[in-house]
This record gives C-alpha cells, sequence and structure tokens, in this order.
C-alpha cells in the first residue's frame, strides 16, 4: 500500500474546500504523530483487546469444507467483534485521535448502520456528543440499528435528499462538518473521501488482517490460497488485505454489490464491471457510477452497506495494478449463500458480509482439498432481520433460493 502525499498511484487526493484545509491540516499532524508513536498502537490494541473482544477467532467452517468437498474454508469472526462488525476497529482508534485533538463531538455517516452504532458506542465510551447522518430509505431497513443509536445517546438525522442512501449520508455529514469544524470530528466510516481518511481507516482495521495471518499460520502452517470480502467503500476488505498484501501467492478477492444483475443498471458494481468511470466527488478521486454529465448515478443492493456510488482509491490502485480481483453477487446469490451458512455451520453472516460467502462459494468447489481460503465475515445479520425475513418469505426469491442452494450442492449447476 504505496501513498505519497494522498495518492494510491492516480487515485485519491483531498479536493476539499478551503474552509476545511486548516481542520484537514490538524488532523492530518495528529494522525502523523500517533503513527509514529508505537505507545498509541499499543493504548490501541489494549482497548480493543478489554473493550471489544479482540483478536476475533479464526473458525475453520468445516461442514461447509464438507458440503463443498473443495478448499477448506475458514471464516475471519469480526462478527463477534463489539457492536457486531469490523466497524468498532477504525471507530475506537478515531475516538483515541478525538482525545488527542481535544475536540468533544463526532459526527459519522452510516449506511447499514453498524458504523452508526459502533461511532455512537464510542462516544458513549468518551464521552463525545454524537450526530448520525443515514439515508432515510436505510433508516426504514435497518431499524434496530437506528434504535440503538438513539438508546446510545446519539442523534440520528435521516436524509431526504438524492437518493436517500449512503452518498446522500455523506454529503450531508460533510455539510455539518464545514458549519462545526472548530469542535467536531467526522469519523468517516470506510476507506473513501480526501486524505488521510483512506489511509487512517486502513491504519487502523490492520489489525483484521495481521491478526488473520498469524492464526492462519497456526492453524494451518502455512498462507491461504485466497481471501475473499465484500467491498462497498471498502474498509473490511482493506483490512484483511492488509495481512497478505506482501505474499503475491495469495489472491485477493473483493465482492461487490450484483444487486438485480449487471445488465438491469440496479446494483452497485464499480470494479468488476464496465459501468462505472474515473471521476472526483465527496472530496477524492476513484472510480464511481456516474453518467456522462458526471452526476451520480443510483444504486442498488440488499444490503445497505454496499449501495455506495465509489470505492476506495486504494482498491482502486490495487484493482489497477491487477493485486486485487474483483467479482459480483447478485442479491438472490447472496440470499442462498447466507441460508446455506445458517443452515450448515449456525453462523449468521450480515448481508453485506454474504456476498464474500457467496463468491467462494461459487469457487470454492472447483479448488484443490488442500487449498485454503478465508471469507471475512465483516459483520452479523442481527442487523438485518427485517430484510431477511422479508426476502425469504417472497415466493419467487424463496425458489430461486432454494434453487440456487441445489448448485451449491452440486457445483457442476452454479
Amino acid at each position: 500500500m504505496n501513498q505519497q502525499n494522498g495518492y494510491y498511484g492516480n487515485w485519491g487526493g483531498a479536493f476539499i474546500p478551503e474552509i476545511l484545509h486548516e481542520t484537514f491540516r490538524q488532523l492530518r499532524q495528529v494522525f502523523a504523530e500517533a503513527k509514529a508513536d508505537p505507545a498509541f498502537w499499543q493504548e490501541y490494541v489494549d482497548l480493543m483487546s478489554s473493550y471489544s473482544c479482540r483478536p476475533t477467532p479464526l473458525t475453520k467452517a468445516e461442514n461447509l469444507s464438507c458440503h463443498f468437498g473443495g478448499a477448506q474454508i475458514y471464516i475471519k469472526r469480526e462478527d463477534l467483534n463489539h457492536t457486531g462488525a469490523h466497524k468498532a476497529n477504525n471507530v475506537m482508534g478515531q475516538g483515541l485521535l478525538v482525545k488527542r485533538m481535544g475536540k468533544g463531538r463526532v459526527i459519522a455517516e452510516t449506511g447499514a448502520g453498524q458504523h452508526g452504532v459502533a461511532t455512537a458506542t464510542m462516544a458513549a465510551k468518551f464521552g463525545f456528543e454524537c450526530t448520525i447522518y443515514m439515508g432515510e430509505e436505510d433508516v426504514q431497513r435497518q431499524r434496530p440499528n437506528v434504535f440503538w443509536m438513539e438508546k446510545l445517546g446519539a442523534t440520528v438525522v435521516p436524509v431526504t435528499s438524492g437518493s436517500s442512501t449512503l452518498k446522500d449520508a455523506i454529503n450531508e455529514a460533510f455539510r455539518d462538518w464545514v458549519a462545526n469544524m472548530d469542535n467536531t470530528h467526522y469519523v468517516m466510516g470506510t476507506v473513501c473521501g480526501p486524505h488521510p481518511f483512506p489511509e487512517m481507516v486502513a491504519w487502523f482495521q490492520r489489525i483484521i488482517g495481521l491478526e488473520a495471518r498469524e492464526q492462519i499460520i497456526a492453524a494451518h502452517g502455512g498462507l491461504p490460497a485466497r481471501v475473499y470480502a465484500c467491498v462497498g467503500g471498502g474498509s473490511n476488505a482493506m483490512g484483511i488485505f492488509q495481512g497478505f498484501l506482501d505474499q503475491p501467492e495469495v489472491e485477493l478477492v473483493g465482492v461487490e454489490a450484483g444487486g438485480e444483475g449487471l445488465q438491469s443498471g440496479r446494483h452497485a458494481v464499480r470494479l468488476a464491471g464496465s459501468d462505472a468511470s474515473a471521476g472526483v466527488a465527496q472530496g477524492y478521486k476513484t472510480m464511481f457510477l456516474q453518467d456522462d454529465d458526471g452526476q451520480m448515478r443510483d444504486t442498488h443492493s440488499v444490503a445497505a452497506g454496499l449501495d455506495y456510488i465509489g470505492v476506495s482509491p486504494i482498491l482502486t490502485d490495487l484493482w489497477e495494478q491487477g493485486r486485487v480481483r474483483f467479482s459480483a453477487a447478485t442479491d438472490q446469490e447472496v440470499l442462498a449463500a447466507l441460508d446455506l451458512t445458517m443452515r450448515r455451520e449456525g453462523i449468521i453472516p450480515a448481508l453485506e458480509s454474504a456476498h464474500a460467502f457467496a463468491q467462494a462459494f461459487k469457487e470454492a468447489p472447483r479448488m484443490k482439498p488442500d487449498d485454503i481460503i478465508i471469507v471475512n465475515q465483516s459483520g452479523r445479520g442481527d442487523k438485518d432481520i427485517f430484510t431477511i425475513a422479508d426476502a425469504f418469505g417472497d415466493p419467487k426469491w424463496q425458489a430461486f433460493i432454494c434453487e440456487k442452494a441445489e448448485g451449491y450442492k452440486n457445483p457442476s449447476l452454479t
């Protein structure tokens, strides 16, 4: 991961209004000082150990491995992290930076709600005032997380502009920050946005990959053949990928939201398809789903945390280099993978994470029995209970799920 002046190859940067330059200068300085201070990283690791159940386990999925008869499947269990997802890794680290800066208020955007819950949790622990911006559509489909954010003391602001999803929540959070920057820190939830956010979020999330590498060597005696992670903005993917970036023999696979299919136009595929193009938005340069006039298009995914218009500039650079391969899983494939994982392992992945499972299930049967793969389970599915219940109750979707599950049993059908 090579960063120069906020750029990763051709991607990244900090395209920000003049009024925010001093705020970003302060953030870059505090982050650089923290990175250079070994005591800061140790304080962070100690906090995550005592407060957030780290290290999270690496679980061998024996039943799924036997079911497919191909590669041996391991699951990195970020669902067992405090607040139910990988998001706590980033927000607790940023919370320590907020303390160093002496600010008393935090704001954040959220799609699936996991980042919002994590930020509200961090604010409660450190005594910060907290406001969360969330697209109105996501407020409705992620009601359990909204409830917990409010009970943790955060103010949740539904965003009704645009498509009422994650990109619109990010826009509103930036507007708030411009108006309240003296006492407010924006806790960016993913490896996107203006420099230093991509670097900073990736730095905290690397704890996933550092643990996973040590754990797979201890469990298996060597490195995996492939590592799978879902990709919205890309924080959980960057987290686990950093444990293996320096090992070219380990293939890294990012899985995007195929929605209703690439031909439908209702998806959030940036790097695994041909619909995205280079652009600058929300303070950085990357590949965006946009029209010929540079206006951001509407996106769709059954997973609220994956329907983002852009993708991390770090991942875009790694994709351009050929270091990370990207694929996509449709909503229906994801539900089938979720159903199979629940029934075979007693584990309930978040809909976001189930994208990584779906792609792994497509490929594992064609791999050798002595191959090892890791699937990063970025979160648990509690938050998705209503979406999953609605989908499983739909006769049309249920028929496809059953058909796809049969295909997973017999890989020649997939």
